[in-house]
This record gives C-alpha cells, sequence and structure tokens, in this order.
C-alpha cells in the first residue's frame, strides 16, 4: 500500500507526449460537418459504444441531462424528412438573390443515405445532479448537451465515420414526431455514417459561402 499522500501508479494519470498532441490536433482539423454519406451500414454497436464515449463529456452538476433517440422506423424518418424539406423551403427563400443559387445546390442534409440518425434532447427537468451549477443559468443543461454532441462527433471521425448535424427543423414538430417528453428540449438530428469523402476544409469554405476567421479576431482583453 502507498502512504497517505503519494500517488500510486496505477492511478497516475496518462501522458500526452508531442506526437499526441499533434495527431489530436488533426483530429480536429479533420472534423467535419458531413453532409454526403455512403449507404454502407455501421458495423453492429458501433453506435452505442459511440454514445458510451460521448457520455464522457463534463456536464454542469454531473447532471447527465443528454438524451439519444436512434431514429429506426421509417415511417418516422420519412416525417422528420418531410419536416427538413418544408423548413428548408422558407430558409430559401430568406437568401439573398446571389446566395438563393448557392443554397439549393448545397446538399444540406444525409438525411436520405445516413445509415443512422439520431435526434438529440436536453433532459432540463432532470433531478440529477440537484440544480448544482445551474440555477441562474438553466441554459447551461442544454450547454453540456452540446459538449456531448462534440465528443460524439471526434470520436465518429477517429474512426472515419462522419456526422452531420441537421438543424433546419422545426423542434415541436420533431418532438412530436418522436413521441418524446414536451419538456425535453430539441438539440439536433444528427446523421451518422461513412462519409462519400474526407476533407479539412469545410464545405461552405469549398462553396465560399464563408471563411474561417484569426482567432485573433474573436479575443478580448480587459
Amino acid at each position: 500500500m502507498d502512504r497517505v499522500g503519494e500517488v500510486s501508479v496505477a492511478y497516475r494519470p496518462p501522458e500526452f507526449d508531442a506526437e499526441f498532441r499533434e495527431r489530436l490536433y488533426d483530429l480536429l482539423k479533420w472534423r467535419r460537418d458531413v453532409r454526403r454519406f455512403k449507404r454502407a451500414p455501421l458495423p453492429p454497436g458501433t453506435i452505442e459504444r459511440l454514445l458510451g464515449i460521448a457520455c464522457l463529456s463534463p456536464s454542469v452538476g454531473l447532471s447527465e441531462p443528454w438524451r439519444f433517440v436512434i431514429v429506426e422506423d421509417a415511417a418516422r424518418r420519412a416525417a422528420i424528412r418531410q419536416c427538413f424539406e418544408a423548413c428548408n423551403k422558407e430558409a430559401l427563400q430568406m437568401q439573398t438573390p446571389d446566395r438563393a443559387a448557392l443554397y439549393a445546390r448545397l446538399k444540406l442534409a444525409g438525411l436520405d443515405d445516413a445509415p443512422c440518425q439520431i435526434a438529440v434532447f436536453s433532459d432540463r427537468s432532470t433531478a440529477q445532479g440537484a440544480g448544482l451549477g445551474r440555477l441562474t443559468m438553466p441554459q447551461t443543461l442544454d450547454y453540456s448537451v452540446v459538449n456531448a454532441v462534440h465528443t460524439l462527433w471526434l470520436a465518429a471521425r477517429a474512426e472515419g465515420i462522419g456526422l452531420g448535424w441537421v438543424s433546419i427543423l422545426y423542434p415541436a414538430r420533431i418532438t412530436e414526431i418522436l413521441d418524446v417528453p414536451q419538456d425535453w428540449v430539441f438539440i439536433g438530428h444528427l446523421c451518422v455514417g461513412y462519409p462519400v469523402q474526407a476533407d479539412d476544409t469545410p464545405a461552405l469554405e469549398r462553396e465560399g459561402w464563408e471563411h474561417r476567421h484569426a482567432s485573433s479576431g474573436v479575443v478580448l482583453y480587459r
């Protein structure tokens, strides 16, 4: 037994060397919002394992408010596709003429091809965590769920699996389609599968829609 105050070898944290840090940077750089998927299914148990990794994410007060709904039913998928089409039509009409053609050309969802679809919600009514850390900012529960989505995104990319976040949907309609509690807050609908191609540059940047800016432009000193 180790003496009190000493750290056991078994409990020493891992050391992340320069090579690991470089590979981590590659993972962050190559994480993409995938819109075009192969229809090949994921190996059995893959999505459940990846969601297990996502649940390692930090959450306010250890509340773990994320709720994942794996959408397999064909009728529910079709209803979500119809919801997307209606929302997408509205979004197209809001674009300026010079951007409308580009917007229409972009494939904004993998709802047709991605073998796996996951709706993500935040359970604001959860008693877990006893309300710690969210008295004045209850939306930190939603932020915690976004953390979990990002963790899932990176874990999937590390295995060559793509993830696309569909946000052009009516939250109330998705809640109705999936028959989940009304007090769950819809965060996003995820398409998951093998990407048609991999790229370290966002599709929107390649298409000229927008480009990344230097981090110095969003950092303030006081």
